[in-house]
């Protein structure tokens, strides 16, 4: 089984019947005590299949497929979620939810079961002083031929430039 992400704030929505595929971003409502891939621990919540009714910062998709007007053209979605699928069973959060993952699927009242899906986990790699100290110090001088790493996991550890 690969690896997958677990979805935060932030994170972007798209729905399979956007007449002109339009994004929006999950917003997490439901709990405000786990976080993910953030440091600080102040930006990015770990969202859960508790994540039910208008929980997107625009609430749309732009024109739906599902709604036409009979004019050749589509009225505007109105994004609620009902329900979540695909969700990480292993673990539950302060708020009875099972966090979602980059392969959750949303239910919409036009759209039906698994019409919303994630685009974006929302999470961004943030490399840590950790990163730095276990890097491979070869890789990153070919990368890097400016920066001598090694010199510089010496200083990260506290191991004094040697004299020359």
């Amino acid at each position: 089984m690969s690896e997958k992400h677990i979805v935060v704030n932030g994170a972007t929505l798209k729905c399979k019947f956007s007449v002109e595929p339009e994004l929006d971003k999950l917003k997490v409502k439901t709990q405000n005590k786990h976080y993910a891939n953030d440091k600080d621990g102040s930006a990015k919540l770990i969202a859960t299949d508790k994540e039910i009714g208008k929980t997107l910062e625009k609430n749309t998709f732009g024109k739906c497929k599902k709604l036409p007007t009979g004019s050749g053209d589509y009225l505007p979605c109105q994004a609620t979620i009902t329900k979540w699928s695909g969700f990480y069973e292993k673990i539950t959060l302060s708020n009875n939810g099972k966090a979602l993952l980059e392969d959750s699927k949303g239910a919409c009242p036009v759209g039906g079961p698994d019409c919303i899906e994630v685009k974006n986990h929302g999470q961004i790699a943030e490399p840590s002083e950790q990163n730095f100290i276990n890097a491979n110090p070869d890789v990153q001088n070919l990368i890097n031929p400016m920066l001598n790493m090694a010199e510089f996991q010496n200083e990260l550890n506290g191991i004094p430039e040697a004299k020359k």
